[in-house]
């Protein structure tokens, strides 16, 4: 009798679990830059906009890829240096930037293991997590970040999305 209560118990939480795992909240489609060589996979409808900033004292045209979903926000900022000696400082920036945004504190760091920032801060007055990488090929630069509540941010997502960004 308690052998099948545990049977049971098992097929009910494995049911739950490939349930969730199909969850149409987060529909992943693969976005292909028209501004930057790269391609990401996220989770809905992607937009992207263009804005001039300065980073480093350098001038750059970032452009942002983005979507919201289910409370967690996806985007990759991309920008084309002329000069590529800057990436480090540029790199460094952008990072500073985005912790700095979010009044953030780093709650696990890059790693030789593990390519993914991770960092605990505040939006609009709500403590939220942002997970997030900073990357450089040729004199392209690249942030990819997800960010949100704790409670929203698994480790399938995170894993998701940074894991399927490939700069061309």
């Amino acid at each position: 009798m308690a052998i099948k209560k545990l049977r049971m118990s098992a097929l009910i939480l494995l049911s739950a679990l490939l349930l969730s795992a199909c969850n149409p909240q987060f529909n992943w489609r693969e976005i292909h830059s028209n501004d930057a060589p790269f391609s990401v996979l996220m989770p809905g409808k992607a937009d992207s906009f263009s804005q001039d900033i300065q980073l480093a004292g350098v001038t750059v045209k970032m452009t942002m890829t983005a979507t919201d979903v289910g409370g967690l926000n996806f985007a990759v900022g991309s920008l084309k240096l002329d000069d590529v000696s800057k990436t480090t400082e540029v790199l460094a920036a952008m990072q500073n930037g985005m912790i700095k945004n979010i009044q953030g504190r780093i709650i696990k760091p890059v790693s030789a293991t593990n390519a993914v920032l991770e960092v605990q801060g505040k939006a609009g007055g709500s403590d939220i997590v942002m997970a997030a990488r900073f990357v450089n090929r040729g004199n392209w630069v690249y942030q990819v970040i997800v960010l949100g509540p704790q409670n929203k941010m698994t480790p399938e997502i995170i894993e998701t999305f940074m894991s399927s960004f490939v700069a061309n």
